[in-house]
This record gives C-alpha cells, structure tokens and sequence, in this order.
C-alpha cells in the first residue's frame, strides 16, 4: 500500500461527523505537520501552506478546498426502553440506513457500537411492506434495556455525533478501496497531495489549502474559508457521485476508472466557462483522461467561495465514487492519482496573466 493510499486510509477511517471533525483535523495535523504550516480558526477549518513560504502580495493567491465532515446523525432523546432516536445531519436515503452499524461518540469521547432499528419481516403487516419508511420509526439500539443504561453505562447523551461503522479496505485485484466518508475524505487527500507535490517548485501563485469544516450541513465553514483565504481562484476537490451504475453509456458523466470529473452546473453553482476552458486544456495537453458533468443537484463548496469576496473564479473537481452518501464508497486509485496530476498542472500554469484572461 502506497503512502496516498495510507494517507486515504487514515482520512476515511477517522469519525468526523458535521460540527465534530476534530479527528479528521488531528489526521490531517499528524501527517503533514512536519511539511505544512497549519493554522485553525474556531469551526476548525484548516489553513496549510508550505512551511516557511510565506504570502507573496505581488502574486495572485490559489486556493484548494475539500471539506472534513461526512453525512452523519446527531442524537435527539433517548427513548424510555433504551433505544435512540435520532437525527441526519446531511443527505441520507432513509433507505440506506437500516440495519446498518453506527458509531456514537459517548461523554467519555470514546465509540459506542450501535445498530439502526429494523423490524424483522416476520412482524411486517402487508402495509408497511410497501410504506416507505420515515426517520421516526428509525432507533439506534446499542443493546441497552433502559434509558439510564444507555446514559450511565454507556455515556451516550442528547447531543453525540453519530457516524457509519465502516473501515476502510483496499483490493488490490483492480487498485479500487471501499470505505466511509471518500465524500469528502478524498477531497481532503487531494488537496494535501497536491501541495506536496508543488512543495519545492517556484509557483507563480501563492497556494493555500482549506479544508473546511461542516459542508455537509449548508457549506458553512466555506463561508469562512473563502473571507479568510481570499483567494482570486478556488479548486475545489470532491467526492462525486458515481453515476456509471445508474445510467446508460451515454447519459453516464462520473464513470470510476475513466477519470475525474469536472462540473459545469449544479444546484449551487454555474462554474466559471473560462476557468473550465482552460483547466479542460490543460488535462488535454497533458493526456489527463477527464469527465465532463452537468448536475441536475447537489452542490459544493465552490457555491459559497465563487460569490466570497469581490468573486471568484473556480472549478470543482471530482473524484468519481460509487453509492455515496451511505455507509460504503468505492472509488479508484487511478482517478485520485489523475485528479491530484491534474490540479498540480492547473496550479503550475496559473499566474496573475492568465488571472486577467478569466
């Protein structure tokens, strides 16, 4: 296993639910504090440069973002019985969630195992057979018999991040890794990898990594970032949903192994058509397999850092990956190692020229 798949690994197994990424920060700290200088501010958004290179006014500044957080639960009550109720924090398909293992992080800071509530065919009536189920009817057991088991032997409380029970693997049968939270994990990677790659070049740019926190809550911390930062150009990195198993050949625009993705338009954004032009040119000069997506949904942080400031150009970047917003990604080495070449190619050629074409 290479040091990015490592790296990965690390990222995809820490629990960083919105509003409590501080696991994610102290990955992130501990594998680049000896090449990046961080900084935090109060949401635990992180700033990271290359250590001692200090912000050049006389050059444009490039921002990369990827967010820390993952869809994830809060809980509400506990219930009389023992069992927990809870709360989405993101963008879940309720369907998704039963019968799957959770994490909760008790007052003790450690993770308690729990099972989300289903109800076994036996005792289904014909109706609920075929009512789709709603968050209501959805309870975390952690094998508890009593409210005041849960809260005095487990330490669970009203208010604890809940995240999915997953740990990442890697097959080397065809270089692919499943896991949790690649949305946006991958895009956190990226955004190290890359400035590790362009850590001993002269840039024509100053480049500031922000890995911000609770994107998947309304893109929070990117309102943060970006007045922080003030970038005059933003990538953004993300987890992007796999469509290649939904659609056919020719609808298909986030296909795994074909390569990363750049989107035009979504719910949040109209991405900038010259900023698209000319990072599309240079996957092209440089043999980078890319997909082009234009999303009837969804949205990034680049909706909160394009209209930051005075505005901003920027592109969103995707890794492809398979059933996201659930408990399971899969996603492919080949596209990460693409979409990291391709980011450190765009940041290489910009400079406050090409600044002036946009």
């Amino acid at each position: 296993m290479n040091d990015k798949v490592k790296l990965l690994e690390m990222l995809s197994n820490a629990n960083g639910a919105p509003g409590f990424e501080d696991e994610v920060v102290n990955v992130i700290r501990e594998n680049t504090n000896n090449l990046f200088d961080i900084t935090e501010d109060v949401m635990r958004n992180v700033y990271m440069s290359v250590k001692g290179k200090k912000r050049d006014e006389n050059k444009i500044t490039v921002m990369l973002d990827a967010h820390s957080d993952e869809v994830a639960f809060i809980v509400q009550s506990i219930k009389a019985n023992g069992l927990i109720k809870f709360l989405p924090l993101g963008g879940w398909a309720l369907y998704n969630i039963s019968a799957q293992k959770v994490r909760i992080k008790n007052c003790d800071n450690k993770y308690i195992t729990g099972i989300v509530s289903s109800k076994p065919p036996h005792f289904l009536s014909e109706e609920e057979k075929n009512t789709q189920i709603k968050i209501q009817q959805l309870f975390i057991d952690v094998g508890a018999s009593s409210r005041e088991e849960v809260i005095e032997k487990f330490g669970i409380e009203v208010g604890a991040p809940i995240v999915p029970d997953v740990k990442f693997e890697y097959n080397y049968i065809n270089d692919t890794f499943i896991g949790k939270a690649f949305d946006n994990r991958i895009g956190c990677g990226c955004v190290i990898e890359t400035i590790k790659a362009l850590a001993d070049e002269d840039l024509n740019v100053n480049l500031i990594g922000a890995i911000a926190a609770q994107e998947e809550v309304g893109t929070r911390g990117a309102v943060i970032t970006s007045n922080t930062v003030k970038p005059d150009i933003a990538i953004v990195f993300e987890g992007t949903p796999a469509d290649d198993g939904f659609k056919p050949d020719d609808e298909a625009q986030s296909v795994l192994k074909k390569g990363p993705q750049i989107r035009h338009f979504d719910r949040s954004m109209i991405t900038h058509p010259r900023f698209v032009k000319f990072a599309r040119g240079i996957a092209i000069k440089n043999n980078i397999p890319i997909q082009d997506a234009v999303r009837s949904g969804g949205g990034t942080n680049g909706g909160k850092i394009h209209l930051s400031n005075n505005g901003v150009p920027t592109i969103v970047i995707g890794v492809p990956v398979r059933y996201i917003h659930t408990h399971y990604g899969i996603s492919t080495i080949i596209d990460y190692e693409n979409t990291i070449k391709w980011a450190t190619e765009i940041v290489r050629s910009l400079d406050g020229q090409v600044l002036e074409t946009l």
